[in-house]
């Protein structure tokens, strides 16, 4: 970035660094009134609108645990994806799947295989166990601090393949300078005085509604670029916790990297027109358009596991046949084997392969490895339902 690309409204300067010239942000808040529109605040209140019935909906539905974690994994998998990797649901499930058959732990599992595909679903694996640990210091009473950003990035990068990681500072923030393009973020030097300034801002309130701040804070956040590597993970990471620690989310069910990841080239452009000329308005809007079409999105997809739940309950309820048990069961392992079955209802590997059948050709259960031996089922319209695009956007 050179210095004729800053505009009079940019909310940061060029600092020189060598040859270069480093990007030093402003402190939050942004030191003009911001214009928001009456457009602005409808979209803002549908926002508000959407989160708030995601949350009801999280307290009245009684979906077994897995369920939501299946819900918080789309986020994970859709925050890879816009890191580059190249993961879909069967290669996390079957991880999981032969770990429970074998009795071991699915991240020791990829650590252990050499197969790049097992290896890249230890970044979903980690995000997740990211939110679940960022969600439980959280409801133990721990603030969002910089020990605990230290201790998320830590594990989210944790056993990631060596050409999915560009750092050799793990769990601290940067200690040389890294380049996005032609934009250098803060370099180490000053990286500990705006992060003190940022959690500051945080933990004092901040100054708008909610929604607002944390947008604020995301795009902060994203141009310190406080970590040699993984900011981006752990930036959107913070945008669920945020909503949590503001009493927006019941559970981390809400999967806002699908939103950035399908608008792309329009999340990039809009924090540069920020930086370059302070378009704090664009951006902001941008930022609570996706909360709120993300939020409509869970909710609707969530809606949609309920009454498939509900079919299934109807249907294969109340019949002790292992079929009708398994088919009641889906929703607590969506993916299995012979022997996953056999080893949950305690029957023999006959009496499982016949569910397997039975559920199968009801069209229940699809075979997904094309094998003719160590096969494995997915439960079809579970995973239609998780893997469908938007149907709200």
């Amino acid at each position: 970035m050179r210095e004729r690309d800053l505009g009079d409204t940019a909310p940061g300067t060029l600092v020189s660094y060598g040859r270069d010239s480093y990007y030093k942000p402003e402190p939050l808040p942004p030191s003009r009134e911001l214009d928001l529109t009456d457009r602005f605040y409808e979209t803002l209140a549908d926002a508000t609108f959407w989160l708030g019935q995601l949350s009801g909906i999280s307290r009245e539905l009684d979906f077994p645990p897995l369920l939501y974690t299946s819900l918080l994994r789309k986020e994970a998998m859709e925050s890879a994806e816009i890191e580059g990797a190249d993961i879909d649901y069967n290669a996390l499930y079957s991880l999981e799947t032969r770990a429970l058959d074998d009795s071991v732990d699915a991240n020791a599992l990829a650590s252990r295989s050499s197969s790049k595909t097992t290896k890249d679903t230890r970044e979903v694996l980690n995000y997740e166990r990211a939110v679940e640990d960022g969600i439980r210091a959280i409801d133990d009473g721990e603030s969002l601090s910089v020990d605990l950003l230290h201790a998320l990035h830590e594990t989210l990068l944790s056993g990631v393949p060596d050409d999915r990681v560009d750092t050799e500072t793990v769990g601290e923030y940067k200690t040389r300078p890294n380049h996005l393009g032609d934009f250098l973020p803060p370099v180490p030097g000053v990286v500990d005085g705006l992060m003190d300034a940022l959690m500051t801002y945080y933990r004092t309130g901040g100054r708008y509604h909610p929604l607002i701040d944390i947008a604020l804070f995301h795009y902060q956040f994203e141009t310190i670029h406080p970590y040699g590597d993984g900011n981006g993970r752990l930036g959107r990471l913070l945008i669920t916790l945020h909503l949590y620690d503001h009493g927006y989310l019941q559970r981390p069910n809400l999967y806002l990297s699908e939103y950035f990841n399908r608008n792309k080239p329009t999340y990039v452009d809009r924090m540069t027109a920020v930086r370059t000329d302070g378009e704090w308005e664009a951006w902001l809007a941008f930022f609570v358009e996706g909360i709120a079409k993300q939020a409509e999105e869970s909710v609707t997809r969530t809606l949609a596991l309920d009454e498939l739940r509900r079919r299934y309950e109807n249907e294969y309820g109340g019949v002790a046949y292992t079929k009708n048990r398994l088919a009641c069961k889906l929703f607590e392992r969506p993916y299995l084997t012979t022997k996953t079955v056999a080893k949950s209802f305690d029957v023999d590997h006959s009496t499982a392969s016949r569910a397997i059948a039975a559920l199968e050709e009801d069209g229940v259960l699809e075979e997904v490895t094309g094998k003719a031996r160590n096969k494995e089922y997915r439960a079809r319209e579970i995973f239609e339902i998780l893997e469908r695009p938007p149907q709200t956007y």
